[in-house]
């Protein structure tokens, strides 16, 4: 700072300084941006975001914020990016519906990189899907306890919420009580009552509830029970009569039969759909063994020529030009083409056609090489565990009796370049991450300490010895609300 010439190639601020020169930074940025037309700002993560764009409220010039890391955009960010008026577009990870909603309202333009299907748990079984039902929800209900991304969410409820008035546990979940009531306190709800519908029969429970009361009473915040399980016993069974009960167990079977009568169908025409897909697939394929016609001319990768080996692949652009290699897992119905597309959420909802379908495809992730093969190469695909598509079946692997069987342990996986066999070296479920995600290594050390990882979280050591100079498959699917089943192969 101490010289009349500044370079803007470059320039480094320590974190002191920027926020002891406020005054200064603000207009300096301003000036820097309308003097070299910078339109741009690029952020490591969500943090340094969400320290640095109060440097650059007021100023007329950025349009495009882009946030590097892999992880999901925090509404405390979203509120800050609001405050930008030029903002026209926003490139990220993946952020939660309600906040594009929200977004959108201000004629931000959002582009994700990855899923946007992701939403907490608690978002997901109170409906909580856009910013209107988030503003005008009355009522909640606390179903299980909640996760760290559960809390977030919360939080950002509240920012948003303006009517809440009632929060229901299904179970006492003391801790999680405890944060909600602080949180109401936190941002000023009044008159919210916690309703437990669960038979608190404890005395210490009892003596916990009221002392709760008692803290939070100034607040306006109202712990109550609703329907005990003596108040059940003594007046409203006695009150049913039996031709109610009858009616009650009528509707009831009705309901069970009708939900179970459409999820077979359901099922069973996503396996007709599926099934017809492969056929088409497999017709393709025979009638390319059949052609003689001379495959097509090498390509070419990063100036260097790749020859087209596998023609049953390469036939099988005619029905999509997104094909890149061909997945089979010994005794499960994986047997799929692969695609690729610009992103990890297009395959999501639309199938092997490019037609709206509720069962997907099985893709592979778009930062992966569909030519050169990467450190790891990573297809996802949807659980349809009812209906068996897809990776519906791909939970066999967990059985004991499948993992007994050497020829099991084996994948097909073939590129147009290249036919591969892939030994499976580790086979777990786990809460979702994206901490097994990683397509390159930076350093031997990385790729080191990601084998050691992802091995250890193998359901069994199945000694299978992975070096730095192999290459790796990871086959990632879903399993339950929030969880994922992941299979990690090397290549023989």
């Amino acid at each position: 700072m101490n010289t009349n010439i500044i370079s803007d190639s470059e320039l480094i601020f320590s974190d002191d300084y920027l926020k002891e020169n406020t005054h200064l930074v603000i207009p300096f940025f301003n000036e820097l941006c309308k003097n070299n037309q910078v339109d741009t700002l690029t952020f490591q993560n969500n943090k340094i975001a969400l320290d640095l764009l109060k440097y650059f409220k007021g100023n007329n010039y950025i349009e495009n914020v882009k946030i590097k890391k892999e992880e999901n955009v925090t509404y405390a960010l979203c509120e800050k990016l609001l405050e930008l008026k030029t903002i026209k577009n926003l490139e990220c990870y993946t952020l939660p519906n309600f906040m594009l909603e929200l977004l959108d309202k201000h004629s931000i333009k959002v582009t994700t990189h990855s899923e946007v299907f992701y939403i907490s748990a608690f978002m997901q079984k109170n409906e909580l899907t856009d910013y209107s039902k988030l503003f005008y929800k009355k009522q909640i209900e606390i179903y299980e306890p909640l996760t760290d991304e559960d809390k977030e969410d919360f939080v950002s409820f509240l920012h948003i919420n303006k009517y809440l008035k009632v929060i229901r546990f299904r179970a006492l979940y003391s801790e999680d009580l405890e944060f909600i009531l602080e949180q109401l306190k936190k941002y000023r709800f009044k008159y919210v009552y916690i309703e437990l519908c669960y038979d608190v029969t404890d005395s210490k429970d009892i003596l916990y509830l009221k002392e709760l009361n008692k803290k939070y009473k100034p607040d306006k915040l109202q712990i109550e029970l609703s329907y005990s399980s003596e108040y059940l016993n003594n007046n409203l069974i006695k009150q049913i009569s039996l031709n109610t009960l009858k009616v009650c167990g009528l509707i009831l079977i009705s309901l069970v039969v009708g939900s179970f009568g459409y999820v077979f169908i359901r099922n069973y025409k996503s396996m007709q759909e599926v099934s017809l897909i492969q056929e088409k697939v497999n017709k393709v394929i025979e009638d390319s063994e059949q052609d003689e016609e001379i495959l097509p001319p090498p390509e070419t990768d990063n100036g260097e020529e790749l020859v087209i080996k596998n023609k049953y692949i390469a036939s099988l652009l005619s029905i999509n030009p997104d094909v890149v290699g061909y997945l089979k897992v010994k005794n499960t119905r994986v047997d799929y083409p692969v695609v690729i597309s610009k992103d990890n959420v297009y395959y999501l909802g639309k199938n092997l056609y490019q037609e709206d379908d509720i069962n997907g495809w099985i893709y592979m992730d778009f930062r992966n090489s569909p030519s050169v093969l990467n450190d790891n190469t990573i297809i996802y695909g949807h659980n349809m565990y009812y209906s068996g598509v897809m990776f519906g079946s791909l939970h066999n692997v967990l059985n004991a009796d499948w993992q007994a069987d050497p020829n099991n342990m084996i994948i097909s996986f073939d590129t147009m370049y290249e036919s591969m066999n892939w030994q499976i070296f580790s086979i777990y479920t786990i809460p979702k991450t994206s901490d097994y995600l990683k397509v390159n290594f930076e350093t031997n050390e990385d790729k080191l300490n990601y084998i050691n990882m992802v091995k250890g979280r193998s359901v069994k050591d199945f000694g299978i010895e992975v070096g730095l100079d192999d290459k790796m498959l990871t086959l990632s699917t879903c399993t339950g609300d929030n969880s994922r089943l992941v299979i990690h192969a090397k290549k023989l």
